[in-house]
């Protein structure tokens, strides 16, 4: 999820823990419990400080060892040290504990059911996880966070009663997203009228309830582009992903290297020019505006050296100024 759900999900699990007897009845821990969950829930993000070293390395790195299960451990383990310090040693282990550790849990859990996904199964698994099933920002569940912290903050809900209430109907709102989306992907096969053998699709959630992005991967590994809008399913584009030489070559490049370990949705194209090759990797999950901003490119000469790369977001116009920028 994005920064802005992680922050109220976080006040949330605050309000929330006034269902701890413990930390009801004492106000110094409900302090330090409010500034655990905030820490716990926005922590495993930390490695967007990744950025500052390359795009490469956040890109390959993001949601990765920070949202594995150790990092689960270390981070609930260095937020409530950090918090003891601060208070002398004098709250309850476990009750704080308990409620960092929630504060992570559920930031890596719902991670896992957008697009983006984690590698959670770490070390056991370094497969990335994700259900396709909630926009990374949903209105629903911000706002539904956001009306029961404004009650709690104006004292016009009873916290005991209205967090509880909150997260069962999360609970409710998952479970039916979760179930929209299995019978949509089982509908597909029926709807699409240029299904063949092989097909397998990939429902992409929007920030509407009812609208879908879908990917559709053809046994020749092209990829057809196109969304569910209003009960109907269209197609928009194909993807045919390039053969030439260019690209297999530019995969020894650790950028492109750090792109293709992210996504298995990835489609290259290939220009020619006087010089050399310009190979684009492009994310066919993220269509915009008929363009795909999510791309991995490499420039590389005739003796395939590279000469610029690039692995990011970025408009058209912008990554022609920062491809320049890197050759010269």
């Amino acid at each position: 999820m994005d920064s802005g759900t992680h922050l109220v999900m976080g006040l949330g699990l605050a309000g929330l823990a006034s269902v701890d007897p413990a930390v009801a009845s004492d106000q110094t821990l409900y302090a330090a419990v409010l500034i655990g969950t905030v820490l716990g829930s926005q922590a495993p993000d930390l490695d967007g400080l990744l950025r500052f070293k390359s795009n490469a390395a956040y890109i390959r790195n993001h949601r990765g060892a920070s949202h594995s299960l150790p990092a689960i451990g270390i981070w609930t383990a260095l937020i409530t040290l950090l918090l003891q310090t601060i208070f002398r040693f004098q709250l309850p282990w476990l009750h704080l504990g308990g409620w960092v550790l929630l504060a992570v849990v559920v930031h890596v859990f719902v991670d896992l059911f957008n697009t983006y996904g984690t590698q959670a199964m770490r070390p056991f698994n370094q497969k990335w996880i994700s259900w396709n099933i909630i926009h990374i920002f949903d209105p629903v569940i911000f706002l539904a966070h956001l009306i029961a912290i404004v009650m709690w903050g104006l004292k016009v809900g009873n916290p005991q009663i209205v967090f509880p209430l909150l997260y069962a109907f999360l609970i409710v709102y998952y479970c039916w997203r979760t179930a929209a989306h299995y019978a949509l992907q089982k509908q597909l096969v029926r709807i699409d009228t240029v299904h063949e053998a092989g097909d397998r699709y990939i429902l992409i959630p929007t920030i509407s309830l009812y609208d879908w992005n879908v990917v559709k991967r053809r046994a020749d590994d092209s990829f057809l582009i196109g969304d569910y809008r209003h009960g109907k399913l269209r197609w928009m584009d194909r993807a045919k992903c390039s053969d030439h030489p260019a690209v297999e070559k530019s995969k020894n490049d650790h950028s492109i290297r750090a792109f293709l370990y992210f996504t298995s949705f990835a489609c290259a194209e290939v220009q020619e020019h006087p010089w050399g090759y310009e190979v684009r990797w492009s994310d066919v999950r993220y269509r915009h505006r008929k363009q795909y901003p999510f791309v991995g490119v490499l420039l590389m000469d005739t003796e395939f050296k590279t000469l610029g790369s690039y692995v990011g977001w970025l408009s058209e116009d912008r990554l022609q100024k920062r491809l320049r920028m890197n050759t010269y």
